[in-house]
């Protein structure tokens, strides 16, 4: 038999080398092998971290404005009561929507605006009535009944009084 002649098999001596080099070297290589248990202990400890990391920025965030609302709170408290309006007059609190009730502010509101809050809240507009109060701008809100402490819910009716002048 020539080298050249084919072979029982129907290939050439170079094919043949060829195919048994290809079958070795796939039967060589070793199947890679995962440590799965040490990629989940990896994957929990990092995510633990993460979650460590986010809870003390909002910690350190949180304590920084309950420090900035201290010291604001105490320049607010020092100010003289004869210029100080009364926000809670014109102030209502709107339940139902979140866990704890809304503080909606009126004050100093023309009435197209706070209509507008009403629209907004689903609440009616009650009665209108205009009153006398030092140091306020004419046409403003002054005072709404129910006023805080007292929740309001939507539908709920609420009367305004407005600034005369």
């Amino acid at each position: 038999m020539s080298p050249y002649e084919p072979r029982p098999s129907g290939c050439t001596p170079f094919e043949e080398e060829l195919i048994d080099a290809m079958k070795n070297f796939a039967h060589s290589t070793n199947a890679p092998a995962f440590d799965t248990a040490g990629m989940v202990h990896r994957t929990r400890r990092r995510r633990t971290t993460l979650i460590a990391g986010c809870a003390a920025a909002l910690m350190v965030a949180g304590g920084g404005t309950a420090l900035a609302s201290m010291t604001a709170g105490s320049e607010t408290s020092a100010k003289p009561a004869a210029t100080t309006v009364d926000h809670n007059r014109a102030t209502f609190l709107l339940g139902g929507l979140t866990k704890e009730p809304i503080a909606v502010d009126l004050t100093g509101m023309d009435l197209a605006t706070a209509k507008g809050q009403f629209i907004k809240a689903q609440l009616k507009l009650g009665t209108i009535v205009k009153v006398t109060s030092p140091g306020c701008k004419p046409t403003s809100v002054v005072e709404v009944t129910p006023h805080s402490p007292k929740i309001v819910s939507r539908g709920d009716t609420v009367n305004v009084k407005l600034c005369e002048g």
